[in-house]
């Protein structure tokens, strides 16, 4: 790609959209960081027509604010379609989303679990595929920085129950460069994957990091404890062949986080 292509991130300043951000200015391109924030706003149309004029890629990192069923569903269809509607309008040439390794197998579990924002990710991934608009669609897999986040979701007073499902998790600065490559990249019209270099059980994953931690909390194996109130096998959240793959592994992020 030339030098000086106009790229526009969409939730530019989040955890992913920010350090996109800056890979994508050193290698010599302008980047506009697009957010409520920086007045534009994807829900409403807000100053998306002047953040896309000229722009050759979109790269969509914002998530929803909410997790629950309906508010998840709301923002992804809503910004959806915005956003393709108007990047159509100023024919930008790829499109490029985040989204998660296994999607399209976690939308099947009852209320109270979050397969409804699952459900919302593909209900964004099918609006993508029928914009019209050349684009690739990046599935990462979990990132260390949300392990906490999975322990205390399944945390009861001191205890907390997981299940061994199988996972492949990863730091985010690896999803980031993956992301800034496929950017960089010709629109594919399909789907990529990335992954952690490490294949590991969530149990086990939990209970290293709270070792690593100094967490007193006791990891207590459940096999029907699923993943976010979701069944889950040891296919749900790996992915399939030849995925790009992270360098950095749990261990040393464990070590430069905790020390």
């Amino acid at each position: 790609m030339n030098k000086n292509t106009k790229i526009v991130v969409i939730g530019g300043s989040g955890l992913i959209g920010s350090k996109v951000v800056t890979i994508l200015r050193e290698r010599g391109h302008e980047i506009v960081p697009a957010s409520p924030s920086t007045g534009v706003n994807t829900l409403t149309g807000e100053g998306l027509a002047k953040a896309l004029a000229g722009a050759e890629v979109v790269v969509d990192v914002a998530n929803s604010p909410s997790f629950e069923d309906k508010p998840a569903l709301e923002f992804f269809e809503t910004s959806g379609r915005i956003l393709l509607a108007a990047g159509k309008t100023a024919g930008v040439r790829h499109h490029v989303a985040l989204s998660v390794v296994g999607t399209d197998r976690l939308t099947g579990s009852g209320p109270g679990s979050l397969s409804g924002y699952f459900r919302a990710k593909m209900a964004q991934e099918n609006l993508i595929k029928a914009s019209g608009i050349r684009f690739t669609i990046v599935h990462a897999t979990q990132f260390f920085e949300f392990v906490k986040g999975i322990a205390q979701s399944a945390t009861d007073a001191s205890t907390i129950r997981l299940s061994p499902v199988l996972m492949q998790p990863m730091v985010s600065d690896d999803v980031t460069a993956a992301v800034a490559d496929v950017a960089l990249g010709e629109p594919m019209n399909a789907m990529v994957e990335v992954a952690g270099p490490d294949k590991i059980r969530q149990d086990e994953l939990v209970r290293q990091f709270l070792t690593a931690t100094g967490d007193p909390r006791k990891v207590v194996t459940d096999a029907n404890a699923g993943y976010y109130g979701i069944q889950v096998n040891d296919q749900s959240l790996v992915p399939g062949h030849n995925p790009r793959l992270g360098s950095m592994h749990f261990a040393e992020w464990l070590s430069r986080s905790t020390s």
